[in-house]
């Protein structure tokens, strides 16, 4: 019977790898803060406990729609493919250095540039879901954000009403 410190040794080199992918694959051409960023992002979600992010660092990773690397039809995907193992990549500085943030993330020794944001875009592109939002951190070209109230997020039950003068 193999031991429960085997296989959880196991589950986190298979965390680490599918977080340094996606930090590569998402963030990997940017600045050591924006990788640390996006991984701080990850744990963020982690943390939350919330079931929709997915479950497990691998299942938040994957969520659908969540990182566009996993999605097979998205450029980003490309390198996400070069860096997995046996891919051109796979044994770059950069993706060295994507691992070494996702250990030092899985391990908490990583501190969260972003102020807990769960949220995050690139500056060149602007998503519906953050029209109106302001952004809590910008870190090596990445906008980040963190959920908002539920106070603030009260929406009108009707239109406005004009009055008349």
């Amino acid at each position: 019977m193999p031991s429960t410190d085997s296989s959880s040794a196991d589950s986190r080199a298979h965390d680490a790898a599918i977080l340094a992918l996606t930090l590569y694959a998402e963030a990997g051409d940017r600045p050591l803060r924006a990788i640390e960023a996006l991984a701080a992002l990850v744990m963020n979600r982690h943390r939350s406990g919330q079931g929709h992010w997915g479950q497990g660092i691998t299942g938040i990773c994957r969520a659908p729609f969540q990182f566009p690397c996993w999605n097979t039809r998205h450029p980003h995907h490309a390198r996400l493919r070069a860096a997995a193992p046996g891919g051109a990549a796979a044994h770059s500085a950069q993706m060295e250095l994507c691992h070494r943030v996702a250990l030092r993330a899985l391990a908490g020794a990583l501190p969260d540039p972003t102020g807990g944001a769960t949220h995050m875009h690139a500056d060149d592109s602007q998503p519906s879901w953050s029209i109106g939002r302001t952004p809590v951190a910008e870190v090596g070209g990445l906008l980040f954000y963190r959920p908002e109230p539920a106070e603030a997020r009260v929406r009108p039950r009707g239109p406005a009403l004009a009055l008349a003068v």
